[in-house]
């Protein structure tokens, strides 16, 4: 069986010990000269308390560690982007929202 560009069809089995998958609070991305690697990270523990530079910065981090790194070939990372808005429009038509969610915190 092959899709429609002729390419072969893929038959895919999640083993059994990753079919609930890891729960991820945001992820952040970055990239080699070859690929994009998306670190999905959970937090670790409340946000610490933060103190405020005399420039207003906020310095402190909150804990978090790597839930799941996936490395994925460059050649790769445009189709995925468009079956993530793919994905994304339909989720708001599905749910009647009119635009995304707010990002609960900044990007990473």
């Amino acid at each position: 069986m092959t899709d429609e560009a002729g390419s072969p069809a893929i038959a895919v089995s999640v083993p059994s010990e990753q079919e609930v998958g890891v729960f991820a609070d945001f992820a952040g991305i970055w990239h080699t000269p070859n690929t994009f690697v998306l670190d999905f990270l959970s937090l670790t523990s409340p946000a610490p308390q933060q103190q405020v530079a005399g420039d207003g910065e906020v310095i402190g981090a909150m804990p978090a560690k790597v839930a799941a790194r996936v490395r994925i070939p460059a050649e790769q990372v445009f189709q995925i982007i468009a079956a993530l808005q793919q994905q994304a429009d339909q989720w708001l038509e599905e749910t009647g929202r009119s635009e995304p969610p707010d990002a609960w915190m900044p990007s990473v």
